[in-house]
């Protein structure tokens, strides 16, 4: 599938929320991104419908396997091809996987063996795409624009995550499991014209560092010895990664577990979640519109002490309105932490390396940090809640340590318009 780079002027003079080349690729992206959602609701329920629960865990766990090993293998594959090729092929692929598993559940039934094949192959390409399209913001907008970007993006990922669950339970109300899997797969499909319109920006003077002929082994080497040697992008992806693994089983399994200990029930844990979505929905939208913050470095850490604080804390309150109140303020500073910190790593990023840079990040997210959700249960089963979301929060806050250590990450700022 050619493409061509078009070049971009060096600094665009459209904010990236009035650029129609930025809105594009936004609209192709959450096309995707709700495509998903309504991907993982057709998985799980026709799972659901084809054997017990036990299946229907291994069925959503499949698709985590291969993204996970095959990840940085998709970073080296972004940073050697063109971002916008990657993801156009991945998406053309997710489209077509799809749509044959509609019509094969259609002809026969939802049966277990395709459902675990798609999940396996959806993993795999998702390999591909995500490190594709983190490497691909800084070639559509310019630097002074990426914050801003990055919180349209952040803030399309949270509403697809509202719009994905309902549209798939409504497709599979009306149609069953053949009719969900079709939605998801036309989603997938409107995002491919919308990508073609999309124009990139060539690397420029940057063209002679791309990674020749080699072994991807030596590739990905080279990627990881640039992120352990650059003096920001070090520090950040470590920090990023240790507040990963510190909070998301908390966040997720661990929340679960603190509402039936306190019996505030599935409505309580309803509203904390709304909460934290909330918080997070309005740090997205403070980037978006705002498009710069000052003394970014000391911002960012400071939402992520105040972030691991609250939540240490919100196993220790006695109700439910301070719960949901901290849950609201946890996702407000884990929003802004995690977009200011993406940012400047993508400023910061030689563009030959984005890929890759993006696909270490990526990982940390979707490979390492679910390893922790049996930890948390286990801990939680043994101890009870309370100082295991202490010692998580704890355990979270030396990304604090880290993020200050850098004399780097202190005075990094965000690239502004001059």
């Amino acid at each position: 599938m050619a493409t061509t780079e078009t070049a971009l002027p060096e600094y665009a003079t459209t904010p990236g929320h009035r650029d129609g080349n930025v809105l594009r690729w936004l609209t192709a992206y959450t096309a995707s991104l709700v495509g998903d959602s309504v991907y993982f609701v057709a998985l799980g329920w026709s799972a659901q419908k084809a054997a017990g629960p036990t299946e229907v865990g291994l069925v959503m766990a499949a698709g985590a396997l291969p993204r996970a090993i095959l990840m940085l293998g998709g970073g080296v594959v972004a940073d050697r091809l063109d971002p916008r090729r990657v993801i156009l092929g991945s998406d053309t692929l997710r489209c077509l996987l799809i749509l044959a598993a509609a019509a094969g559940i259609a002809l026969t039934a939802p049966a277990l063996w395709i459902l675990v094949t798609v999940a396996l192959v959806f993993g795999a390409v998702d390999a591909l795409f995500v490190p594709a399209v983190g490497a691909l913001p800084p070639r559509i907008t310019s630097p002074d624009q990426l914050a801003r970007v990055t919180g349209m993006r952040s803030l399309s990922m949270r509403l697809s995550q509202i719009a994905g669950p309902p549209i798939g339970g409504l497709a599979m109300g009306l149609g069953g499991p053949a009719a969900a899997f079709t939605v998801a797969g036309a989603l997938f499909a409107l995002s491919l014209p919308l990508l073609l319109t999309v124009r990139i920006r060539p690397l420029g003077s940057h063209d002679a560092e791309r990674p020749g002929p080699g072994t991807v082994r030596r590739d990905l080497l080279d990627g990881l010895q640039y992120i352990r040697r650059h003096q920001l992008i070090g520090p950040l992806v470590a920090a990023g990664a240790i507040y990963e693994l510190g909070l998301t089983g908390t966040l997720n399994v661990g929340m679960v577990l603190l509402n039936a200990e306190r019996g505030w029930g599935p409505s309580g844990y309803g509203w904390i979640v709304s909460s934290f979505s909330a918080g997070a929905a309005a740090s997205a939208a403070l980037l978006a519109i705002a498009g710069w913050l000052p003394r970014a470095g000391l911002m960012m850490t400071g939402t992520l002490l105040v972030g691991c604080a609250g939540a240490a804390a919100i196993a220790l309150v006695p109700t439910l309105w301070l719960a949901a109140v901290l849950a609201a303020v946890i996702g407000l500073c884990a929003g802004i932490f995690g977009s200011l910190d993406n940012t400047l790593i993508q400023t910061a990023a030689d563009p030959a390396y984005l890929g890759r840079v993006t696909s270490v990040v990526m990982l940390t997210m979707v490979g390492l940090a679910p390893l922790s959700y049996p930890l948390v249960g286990a801990a939680i089963g043994a101890w009870g809640a309370a100082p295991v979301f202490v010692g998580c929060g704890a355990f979270a806050s030396l990304g604090v340590a880290i993020a200050l250590a850098s004399s780097a990450v202190r005075r990094a700022e965000l690239p502004r318009r001059s």
